[in-house]
């Protein structure tokens, strides 16, 4: 009797260990699995550029207002292509357009690298080529996000929205904390060597992907018609316009990505060519969210979808002010990684949101307003953000920002409360 009772409490044991983890069943449909490794490979290499430019803009001008700015040279091309890039998608093999975007970014990637390793100490060269870079990326992003929807079923769709993330944020993590250990050592021109390499491999598990064609007989264009008839179509859906609408409250208001360089060198003690304190603030929110994406198989049961978006941008908003007010490096990192999980929990229910609510005819178009908003929200926060600091200091930016998030999303859920008590559909 006892070992029956012994089997039957290992079972329960597994049965709720598998409720808890991450759903790895998407892995097992091999188109997913090659995209998938594809964001594996990169991610680590995508962040190291990420801190690499902020870093040495802070560099050559030691001001966070001109950190800042980076966010504005971003915002435009990725306002633009986009928008453009999502209704190039719905019109074209998707497959075919990740190759072609992800050659533009490998190679501006790499003339980083070589204004980098020259030193030819330009803050404005720097800016060009991270519009360019971000041009390609606003087109790749939404084609690889709406991929996913043609290479699973729907019921699947929210573990593999999990299983995606959770990687990106395992870059995330991981790239900044490389970063700020390489930048002492090999220099900082390094970490866009790094990436080049990281997307150069990426080509090859693209490439290996099948075709993915728009689906039925009609050939679109992706013109201004195109990009218009995927306004009107999200005009039309509630739930979208309510989940977009709490995303760019939570990033414009309350991302304070662009007081990192200044917070660790002048705050936490950072010596000026960068060191540990950096690496671990721009760790800490993806660790949090990569946290919460390893064991997000209990999110992906729950069907109050709604309901979890607004309560984990709240969360995100008062880790945040924690984040501002904190007075030591484990403190701000502890917050931000608490911020990190936050809003992993809000990504994940706002995707499969997206994903499901969305006909696949207009799904690039509606990812390229996705990626608008996700995408593009930071870089107003970074331009904001940044020029308060340069006015009230980052403490205050950090936390003032904190503080209006909570107090938007509040407005926000009581003047839309069918987003409150929109559930995910039953399988």
């Amino acid at each position: 009797m006892s070992d029956d009772v012994g089997v039957e409490q290992r079972k329960g044991v597994r049965k709720l260990f598998g409720s808890i983890v991450v759903d790895t069943r998407p892995l097992k449909i091999p188109a997913f699995r090659r995209l998938w490794l594809s964001t594996a490979v990169t991610a680590v290499g995508s962040q190291l550029t990420a801190v690499a430019v902020p870093k040495q803009v802070f560099d050559l001008t030691g001001s966070s207002a001109y950190v800042g700015l980076t966010g504005l040279v971003a915002l435009v091309p990725l306002l633009v292509f986009g928008l453009w890039g999502g209704a190039i998608a719905d019109a074209v093999d998707r497959r075919k357009l990740l190759l072609v975007t992800n050659v533009g970014v490998t190679v501006t990637s790499a003339v980083l690298w070589l204004q980098a390793f020259l030193n030819i100490g330009s803050v404005w060269l720097v800016l060009a080529l991270l519009a360019v870079n971000q041009a390609f990326f606003a087109v790749n992003m939404p084609t690889r996000s709406a991929v996913v929807a043609r290479l699973v079923p729907d019921n699947l769709i929210a573990p593999a929205t999990a299983l995606s993330s959770t990687m990106a944020t395992f870059g995330a993590v991981f790239g900044p904390l490389l970063a700020g250990s390489l930048i002492p050592i090999l220099g900082l021109s390094t970490l866009y060597l790094i990436d080049v390499v990281a997307l150069t491999l990426t080509l090859i598990a693209v490439w290996k992907l099948p075709p993915i064609p728009p689906l039925g007989e009609i050939t679109r264009r992706a013109g201004i018609r195109d990009i218009i008839d995927g306004f009107k179509y999200l005009a039309t859906q509630k739930i979208l316009l309510a989940s977009f609408l709490l995303d760019i409250i939570a990033m414009v208001a309350g991302m304070p990505r662009a007081l990192i360089p200044e917070m660790a060198e002048r705050t936490f003690g950072d010596p000026p060519g960068g060191g540990p304190a950096l690496g671990w603030l721009y760790a800490a929110l993806p660790a949090g969210a990569m946290l919460i994406g390893l064991f997000s198989g209990w999110l992906t049961r729950i069907g109050k979808q709604g309901a979890g978006v607004i309560v984990s941008v709240c969360v995100w908003g008062a880790a945040i002010i924690g984040f501002g007010l904190a007075n030591s490096l484990w403190l701000a990192v502890f917050f931000m990684a608490l911020a990190g999980a936050a809003d992993m929990v809000s990504a994940i229910y706002r995707m499969s949101i997206l994903q499901v609510a969305t006909t696949d005819e207009m799904r690039g178009r509606l990812q390229g307003v996705f990626t608008v908003v996700v995408a593009g929200g930071p870089r107003i926060a970074d331009l904001t953000h940044g020029w308060a600091a340069a006015g009230v200091g980052t403490a205050a930016a950090a936390s003032g920002g904190g503080v209006l998030v909570i107090v938007l999303v509040i407005g926000a859920a009581l003047l839309i409360p069918s987003f409150w008590r929109y559930r995910a559909p039953v399988d």
